[in-house]
């Protein structure tokens, strides 16, 4: 019999996957906006209860209202507010949570975090500190790769003596062997802080003083390595979960290539054109390092593929990441909930297995594409406010994880991501068409936002041909030429609306001339908001939707003015 939520408190963890007890009784989301709310329906289909936490700037959010109970933790600023371990556990016991997920972002991979957590004999939804602590250390994850026989990128496996004037002769030596150019890169955090490319022996110096400084402003350590830059070159991450036991399995790889400054843009699963020999071989050197380094619960093992094919070791991310959406659609797992059961102590369950098992060959295809509050026609600028339209996709293969609803503001002190469209199909080239019309049916009106660039993508024939790499962003996306273009479009279609209509105003009355502010991105200058296709309202307006189908397609990827 499923256990009710009110009675899952008096729940202890479970022994058996397959018995009727969730694995808490209660859990605290030490997270907000999307993540949070997806860690709270996992919770939900279990009979887990969730303590949310929240800062000023969220009290109305919906992880708060989803939450069975919430508690705030501070003003806006992060550092107030969600980067409080003293406060955030402390919240958790008196809540009387079993245990805490971090989510990702802000305390995910804090060793420290995880080691209070620890200490207050809670448990904590992810690899322990100590692997955290072991894995964080890109230069200590690099020299576990290399103890298990897998290449990392060509680099230092120390940290560059920066503050001794005396062996900068011997870094630049050991650069000039590495090879230009390269990257100085920070040995703690990611995200590309600290990181600086070198084209010469004469910019190093200032390269590191450079990155060091950052990297000590933005995670408290300032070391910093070498590292070679591989060029054209893919990012590719294997998902892992590992048990107790210490056994560790990989159930899928993603390809996480179009970023802009080393921010991933779109995600997909499986990798497209690797054959399975290639997969295996990729699942295999992400499981050796992980099962090194003792890993349990979720993690992911990322490389980069050089252009003749071999794959060079990043990095391991301590965490559930971003884009694990992808993974679960194409390998039938709910990593979450696997998180959860493996937190309270179980083994890895026969699902997962199963899914190891046929990780090599992927029966169908899925990707993501992150939509945030960001212009992609001013170099991905932040773009926070309120959102004054809201209307997510739907339809066979499409998911959406989000948290936003209309009439809310984006927060200018958090992550720009507002939503996570995901598309499932039998294939790749089914799963791109699908991607396309969900984008199309997409209406978000207040904000700027990485649509049109989302949109941009699903149509690029370079794209569809896998053609990708790193680089990619940089080589086929002019922002200021697409905002430029997407004004004539809608300069256009207020023509088109004009004529259909017969007169020379638009539905509401007003005149069409130029992009019509604040229309929404994804609906041309006159459609209204019964969107594409549908029938314009009131005042003798165009009876054929015919005009506005044709604007959509030359006008979907107008900016909001």
């Amino acid at each position: 019999m499923a256990t009710s939520r009110s009675e899952a408190s008096a729940v202890k963890p479970s022994l058996r996957k397959d018995s009727p007890g969730p694995p808490f009784g209660r859990l605290l989301i030490a997270n907000r906006g999307e993540i949070a709310v997806r860690i709270i329906r996992a919770c939900r289909e279990l009979g887990v209860e969730t303590v949310a936490i929240y800062s000023d700037a969220d009290a109305r959010a919906a992880h708060v209202r989803l939450a069975d109970s919430a508690i705030r933790v501070g003003p806006a600023a992060p550092a107030d507010s969600y980067l409080r371990i003293d406060t955030i556990v402390d919240a958790a016991v008196r809540a009387g949570a079993e245990a805490i997920h971090p989510g990702y972002g802000f305390l995910a991979e804090r060793a420290a975090f995880a080691a209070a957590v620890e200490a207050a004999g809670i448990a904590f939804v992810g690899p322990s500190a100590a692997v955290i602590d072991a894995l964080g250390d890109k230069l200590h994850a690099r020299r576990t790769a290399r103890a298990v026989g897998v290449d990392a990128v060509p680099g230092t496996l120390d940290p560059a003596p920066i503050d001794r004037p005396d062996q900068v002769a011997g870094i630049v030596a050991e650069a000039e062997r590495i090879g230009f150019p390269l990257l100085v890169k920070a040995a703690a955090g990611g995200g590309g802080r600290g990181m600086r490319r070198v084209a010469t022996a004469a910019e190093l110096p200032a390269a590191l003083a450079a990155g060091s400084h950052e990297a000590a402003s933005a995670f408290g350590d300032g070391a910093v390595y070498l590292e070679r830059e591989i060029a054209p070159a893919r990012h590719v991450e294997v998902q892992l979960l590992g048990d107790s036991t210490g056994r560790v399995v990989a159930i899928g790889e993603r390809d996480c290539s179009l970023q802009r400054r080393h921010q991933k843009l779109v995600e997909e699963a499986p990798a497209p054109g690797l054959t399975r020999t290639e997969r295996a071989e990729l699942h295999d050197l992400a499981v050796r390092v992980a099962a090194a380094a003792g890993l349990q619960n979720a993690a992911t093992a990322e490389f980069l593929r050089a252009p003749d094919g071999r794959f060079y070791f990043l990095e391991v991310n301590t965490r559930l990441q971003v884009e694990h959406g992808v993974t679960e659609l194409v390998s039938g797992i709910d990593i979450v909930r696997e998180q959860l059961f493996l937190a309270a102590g179980q083994p890895l369950s026969e699902a997962v297995l199963d899914a190891a098992a046929r990780a090599a060959e992927p029966a169908s295809h899925s990707i993501e594409v992150r939509i945030s509050a960001e212009d992609p026609g001013r170099d991905f600028a932040p773009t926070p406010g309120e959102v004054r339209r809201w209307s997510m996709p739907s339809g066979p293969g499409v998911r959406v994880d989000t948290a936003l609803e209309a009439g809310e503001r984006v927060p200018p002190e958090y992550d720009n991501l507002i939503a996570k469209v995901m598309v499932h199909a039998r294939d790749r080239d089914a799963a791109i068409d699908r991607l396309r019309r969900a984008l199309d049916e997409t209406e978000i009106a207040g904000i700027q936002t990485t649509l049109p660039f989302h949109r941009f993508v699903a149509r690029a024939a370079s794209f569809r041909a896998g053609d990708l790499s790193t680089g990619w962003v940089g080589e086929h996306w002019d922002g200021a030429a697409e905002v430029a273009r997407a004004a004539r479009t809608a300069q256009r279609t207020a023509g088109l609306a004009v004529l259909a209509a017969g007169r020379g105003a638009g539905p509401d009355g007003g005149m069409l001339a130029g992009p019509v502010a604040d229309a929404p991105a994804g609906r041309p200058a006159g459609v209204p908001a019964s969107g594409p296709g549908g029938r314009q309202r009131g005042d003798g307006a165009a009876r054929d939707g015919a005009w506005r189908q044709a604007g959509l397609a030359d006008a979907v990827d107008r900016w909001p003015r």
